[in-house]
């Protein structure tokens, strides 16, 4: 008996040892496993933190806040940290939507996304490009597990991610990824991240969030528009690749008689003055991106008109050609044909179009459609980021 007993004691000392000089810890095997484990249980989450894009010629801050439901559901909203502009992206039963609240705009298309694309800010992605990565590196860092993966983004300068999570809930901290050469081009720092979070029955509708966008908590009911930002009629905007559906809401209509009606009380002008300046088209600065393809030079520039809208349309020509027109919409809602969403980080943008493909994308009030029939997907995504900073001529 006491042999046995000592044989024991020997053998609980070497299993002490051996946890004391790292057997006992996790490796990267388990924890790809417990994040296999945490995404299939499709939970609720809310996260909110900073995004830093240094793909432009100056370096850009982002707030960002993201929901997701396990309706499959996403509410992500990307504030402009300068100039505090707010671009909602949202999915919900009814499909999904690219608001612009400020601008009493928003788009409706049909897409699967994100479930075929990756987004930095998004836990499903970062979780997934872990597990599907098997030269994965990993290491520890304090109360943190480090993981350097590929990058599996539509930009294509974005090769590889540093994510760190955390080591008792796996929620991600901070993600890094960086070009071929090892430059961060985009960083998001998160600075909250709760599991199985509950959200307002209307929380992921179209109506709240284009109402609500300016508080800083979605409260239960819808509020005001804000005042400063009344809407103007106006005609729809339609090509081949746009098709207006209905322009402005009831909804939208009425506040924007009540902003009209308030204006005449206490100014004593003519309402119908107020509303025809109002319409008055708003001249634009011409934005040139600061990225061109190789090969590649302007060819003109010239002012249109897109209904009451003033525009400007500048061709581009050599070794690939296309047409980039720039304006600053009035309200109005639109339904896109079949698309993708890309993700440009300051913005989110939708591909249309097969042999002709067109790429909208909105920017400081800014509506940019950059149109191509030779252009590749991955030069028109770099011509559209390389239009973020540059202010109009």
């Amino acid at each position: 008996m006491r042999r046995v007993t000592w044989v024991v004691a020997v053998v609980m000392c070497l299993a002490l040892v051996l946890a004391g000089c790292g057997m006992g810890k996790k490796d990267a095997g388990s924890i790809v496993k417990d994040l296999d484990h945490v995404i299939s249980k499709s939970g609720s989450y809310q996260a909110s933190g900073s995004m830093i894009l240094n793909t432009g010629q100056q370096p850009q801050e982002y707030q960002v806040e993201v929901a997701y439901s396990p309706d499959h559901f996403y509410r992500i909203s990307l504030t402009n940290a300068g100039k505090d502009v707010t671009q909602i992206v949202l999915r919900n039963e009814e499909g999904v939507f690219v608001l612009t609240p400020h601008l009493k705009k928003s788009f409706r298309f049909q897409s699967d996304w994100p479930e075929n694309q990756g987004q930095v800010y998004l836990f499903q992605s970062l979780a997934k490009s872990i597990i599907a990565d098997k030269d994965r590196q990993f290491t520890t860092d304090n109360d943190t597990y480090v993981f350097d993966v590929a990058a599996n983004y539509q930009n294509e300068q974005l090769s590889r991610q540093k994510i760190w999570l955390n080591k008792k809930t796996l929620a991600p901290k901070q993600v890094q990824v960086s070009d071929a050469n090892h430059n961060v081009l985009v960083q998001v720092n998160f600075t909250s991240f709760e599991f199985d979070a509950k959200f307002d029955k209307d929380f992921f509708q179209m109506e709240r969030n284009m109402t609500s966008w300016n508080l800083k908590s979605l409260p239960t009911m819808a509020g005001a528009a804000d005042a400063n930002h009344p809407v103007t009629g106006g005609k729809s905007v339609t090509d081949k690749n746009l098709s207006a559906t209905g322009g402005q809401s009831d909804q939208a209509a009425g506040q924007a008689q009540e902003g009209q009606k308030s204006t005449a009380t206490k100014t004593g002008t003519d309402t119908t003055k107020s509303t025809a300046a109002a319409s008055k088209p708003q001249s634009i600065g011409i934005i040139e991106p600061s990225y061109l393809p190789k090969d590649v030079v302007k060819q003109d520039i010239t002012d249109m008109k897109l209904g009451e809208d003033a525009a400007v349309l500048l061709r581009y020509k050599g070794k690939y050609n296309f047409s980039l027109i720039e304006v600053r919409p009035q309200a109005k809602s639109v339904s896109l044909q079949p698309g993708t969403i890309v993700d440009l980080g300051f913005t989110i943008g939708v591909l249309t179009g097969d042999e002709k493909k067109t790429f909208t994308w909105t920017n400081d009030g800014v509506e940019f459609r950059l149109s191509t029939g030779d252009l590749p997907t991955n030069e028109m995504i770099k011509v559209a980021m390389a239009t973020e900073g540059q202010s109009g001529k």
